[in-house]
């Protein structure tokens, strides 16, 4: 099946012209093996599975809905799917619509991780296997949680930036403490909460040599929010900011935006994830500092050999129980989730070209659009 998975992928990823794509807990006990309540379809008829995607706004969910689908059909599926654009409501209710149409499974990029629980459980209780893919949903009655080690992604993106204003000789008796602007991700992601977990772990080192002037979460991770926002925050500072961690790509293009009019960018450093044809692009230009690579070639596949396993009433190897608590860093969700997570990588100027583009990840004319010719690295 990898073979058969591997061939697709490169078909997949051949045909598509991707612009841009795109915790650090101990497991506690070995998830058990899943029941099968899967009823056999009738001869010759394919086992309906869902896709159910909060935005197509967001860079790459629209990149993985035709990788997902792709893997799933040529494993035999039909596939429903379907995308929020924002609205948790609608994707409850598309949820509840793909189940009464007869779905056996389903992937689910939640808008909002508590608000979605309605429609999952509910799927759950029917007897749906529900996989939540890179956002958790806060319910033990998912079947499992894929995604990467996201606390790490906000360890590596804080020690990128510390790394660049270099903090271990900053003179604070020279230059005052330095100024952080913290840019969190959407509110109602887990994710985000990840992040700025492990963002504040590598901080937190720091706290002597330290001032945080701004501390802002950027709705529906959208550029544009982030853009004002940075607007209002150079604006009270007086432009006096000395570093920016900000918790993606998308975001961070929009506070480069305001950084770039007022003289900033390319020299406040700045973090971002994703590792985009966008934010790789910024890289090269030497405006944004440092993404994280979470490659999603690794992760689609993944979700689709799950929901496969778990459809058959297989086991999924590595797969590992957390609790709700540590999955959320919040003591009051109680439960334990099948999860298993990925491994993660620190892009910056150095070693952008060997992991973003030589890999495949990016394509080169992308990453290098508009850049000088003498000022390109051959092609690979």
């Amino acid at each position: 099946m990898k073979g058969k998975f591997n061939r697709t992928i490169m078909t997949l990823v051949g045909l598509l012209v991707i612009a841009s794509m795109l915790f650090g807990c101990v497991p506690a006990t070995q998830a058990p093996a899943a029941e099968d309540t899967t009823a056999a379809p009738a001869a010759g008829e394919k086992i309906k599975v869902g896709l159910s995607f909060s935005d197509f706004a967001t860079e790459r969910w629209k990149n993985e809905e035709v990788l997902l689908r792709g893997l799933l059909e040529d494993l035999g599926y039909e596939v429903l799917s379907q995308e929020a654009n924002h609205d948790v409501k609608a994707q409850n209710d598309q949820i509840d619509n793909m189940v009464s149409q007869g779905v056996k499974g389903l992937i689910v990029v939640a808008e909002d991780g508590d608000a979605v629980v309605t429609s999952v459980e509910k799927a759950a209780d029917a007897g749906v296997k529900v996989i939540a893919y890179d956002r958790l949903i806060k319910t033990p009655k998912i079947a499992a949680y894929l995604s990467f080690n996201n606390v790490e992604v906000g360890r590596q993106q804080a020690d990128g930036v510390m790394k660049a204003i270099d903090i271990e000789n900053w003179d604070v008796a020279a230059n005052g403490k330095v100024r952080l602007v913290k840019l969190g991700g959407s509110p109602t992601d887990n994710n985000a909460i990840l992040f700025r977990k492990g963002q504040d772990e590598i901080l937190a080192k720091y706290e002597d040599k330290i001032e945080v002037v701004a501390d802002q979460w950027v709705d529906n991770w959208d550029a544009a929010n982030a853009l004002k926002l940075m607007e209002n925050i150079l604006t009270a500072a007086g432009n006096d900011i000395d570093a920016v961690v900000a918790s993606n790509d998308g975001t961070a293009l929009g506070a480069l935006q305001a950084m770039k009019a007022q003289g900033l960018a390319g020299v406040v450093p700045i973090s971002g994830q994703d590792a985009t044809a966008d934010g790789s692009n910024s890289i090269v230009r030497g405006e944004l500092t440092v993404s994280i690579l979470k490659d999603i070639r690794n992760l689609s596949p993944l979700a689709v050999e799950t929901l496969d396993t778990l459809l058959k009433g297989g086991t999924v190897p590595g797969m590992a129980n957390y609790t709700m608590a540590e999955l959320t860093n919040d003591p009051a969700y109680q439960g334990e989730v099948p999860c298993l997570f990925l491994e993660v990588q620190q892009v910056n100027k150095d070693n952008l070209y060997d992991l973003v583009v030589k890999s495949g990840f990016q394509p080169y004319d992308d990453v290098y659009r508009d850049i000088p010719d003498d000022q390109k690295p051959p092609k690979p």
